[in-house]
């Protein structure tokens, strides 16, 4: 074949495989060969709308097979796929859109207000409806797969072509495009494919987001290479969970903190059958000791990992078989992956001194989407990407994440950076000034709270500020609390010493 990337994997299964079942959703199953046919379809109708190589196609959906589909068949036309965020709003959607340069827009039908509105911001010019009829203006997702050609598609596409493009929020308070090359994929999957000891026979559960490189590129593609089961649920429910874990046998899956903690206080949690589970990768947010010791006590192989969008998502992990012993930390770096601890000079950091966290290999992105700027600034030596996180390793090596230089807030497994809150809020008449800092919270682990001064006269209440936000941003980027002040501290060149806010208001 010439096609080394992604989008051929169904095919390439489908010679091994044909009849097992590759995807569970809604109590429905498909085959490889049923995968294998879709995608082959899709990308015949995508190619009918105008799509070639290097072309966007965007996707916002809840949890939906159309996800692994859109993304192989993109695959298949050396397109590049572009997940988006459900949660975000029409603003944030068009300017993704619009910054990827998408040429067709798939959304789910229960979004089709904020998909058109932000369509047409954007200027994209071709939508498309899945899970639900389509609107004027729109063709429907299973008519156009339905209706398309079934002969192989073979373009050449390379490990060095770009697979898709996820979008992240960055500090300058726009989103990054992260690039994720087919390579970029391939190494990262094999990583958790490796290090997981993942097997033929895995029954996986994709309950995380799908918008998400956790979901993506360590649970779903993973399985599907070693031709697994993908079992998709729509969104994040504890008690069906519980329920697909013991009726399905699930043997993997991966969870935020949160996840676990509500997994595990649920009702039914010490009646449900967990014996099926091999292991569980929990990430994206710092976990808590008590919810490593109530799955320790379940039996279950509660495996910390760590890593950003830009690294595919994994850096380091704490190995099944390492879970005992080194408990609470985040292991060490994937097999295809290196990562050093450094100081703000460079060098590295001997064990147990705290050092910048930065990540090396094949995994690693290129680039951010037309943001040459930012991707010289983000990598050390022009190979070490800079996470901007601080971790403390011991004498094995094991790294502990201790503490982050950036100022990202980690609220229930979704980064919040508070420069594109603060901005939003700055179009707030009456808002003269405003800092967004993390402060704990039991539930979500962090959440965000806004400092604001007033200009002269002006008078805002609290629910003046959600209702402003709530039309600019996504729920989950919302402060949570404000604070309304004479003054915010400010050093002699002006920075926000935001240190200061958490230390005197973070209680």
């Amino acid at each position: 074949m010439h096609n080394e990337g992604v989008g051929s994997w169904p095919y390439r299964r489908v010679r091994l495989e044909p009849g097992k079942t590759a995807i569970t959703f809604r109590a429905e199953s498909r085959t490889y060969t049923q995968l294998d046919d879709r995608v082959t379809r899709l990308a015949h109708a995508l190619r009918d709308l105008g799509v070639g190589k290097g072309d966007r196609v965007a996707l916002l959906s809840r949890n939906h097979p159309s996800y692994l589909e859109a993304l192989f068949a993109s695959g298949l036309l050396g397109a590049i796929f572009v997940p988006l965020n459900a949660r975000l709003t029409t603003p944030e959607i068009a300017f993704s859109l619009q910054d990827a340069g998408v040429s067709v827009f798939i959304h789910s039908a229960e979004l089709t207000e904020v998909g058109t509105a932000a369509a047409e911001q954007a200027e994209a010019p071709q939508r498309v409806v899945v899970d639900g009829a389509p609107d004027t203006g729109a063709v429907g997702y299973e008519e156009i797969i339905a209706g398309a050609d079934t002969a192989r598609i073979d373009e050449p596409v390379s490990h060095d072509d770009p697979c898709f493009i996820m979008y992240t929020s960055g500090t300058t308070g726009r989103p990054k495009g992260v690039v994720l090359t087919h390579g970029n994929i391939v190494f990262s999957v094999m990583n958790a494919v490796i290090d997981m000891d993942l097997l033929s026979d895995e029954v996986s559960l994709v309950c995380a987001p799908l918008f998400h490189t956790a979901a993506l590129d360590f649970v779903a593609l993973p399985t599907l290479l070693k031709g697994g089961t993908v079992c998709i649920e729509e969104g994040f429910d504890a008690e069906r969970v519980l329920n697909v874990i013991e009726r399905e046998g699930i043997t993997y899956l991966f969870g935020a903190p949160t996840m676990c903690d509500t997994l595990s206080s649920h009702p039914n949690w010490d009646a449900t059958d967990l014996s099926a589970i091999r292991r569980m990768i929990v990430a994206a947010a710092p976990v808590p000791p008590r919810t490593l010791r109530t799955y320790a006590d379940r039996g279950i192989k509660l495996c910390q990992g760590y890593g950003l969008t830009e690294t595919g998502p994994g850096a380091l992990i704490l190995t099944p078989d390492n879970v005992e012993r080194k408990l609470g930390t985040a292991g060490v770096a994937h097999f295809f992956t290196d990562v050093r601890l450094a100081d703000p000079a460079g060098s590295p950091v001997a064990p147990g001194e705290r050092g910048e966290i930065q990540i090396c290999g094949p995994n690693v992105m290129r680039k951010y989407w037309n943001r040459p700027d930012a991707t010289a600034e983000s990598f050390a030596d022009g190979d070490w990407f800079r996470s901007g996180d601080v971790g403390v390793a011991d004498e094995d090596g094991f790294v502990t994440v201790v503490d982050r230089m950036k100022d990202m807030i980690i609220s229930g497994g979704e980064n919040i950076y508070p420069a594109e809150v603060e901005a939003a809020l700055l179009d707030l008449p009456g808002v003269a000034g405003c800092a967004v800092f993390g402060v704990p919270d039991e539930k979500w682990g962090e959440v965000g709270r806004a400092a604001v001064t007033l200009e002269n006269g002006a008078r805002l209440s609290e629910q003046d500020m959600v209702d402003f936000l709530t039309e600019r941003l996504a729920k989950y980027k919302i402060p949570k609390s404000f604070l309304i002040l004479d003054e915010i501290p400010r050093n002699a060149s002006g920075k926000i010493r935001k240190h200061e806010l958490r230390e005197h208001y973070a209680g």
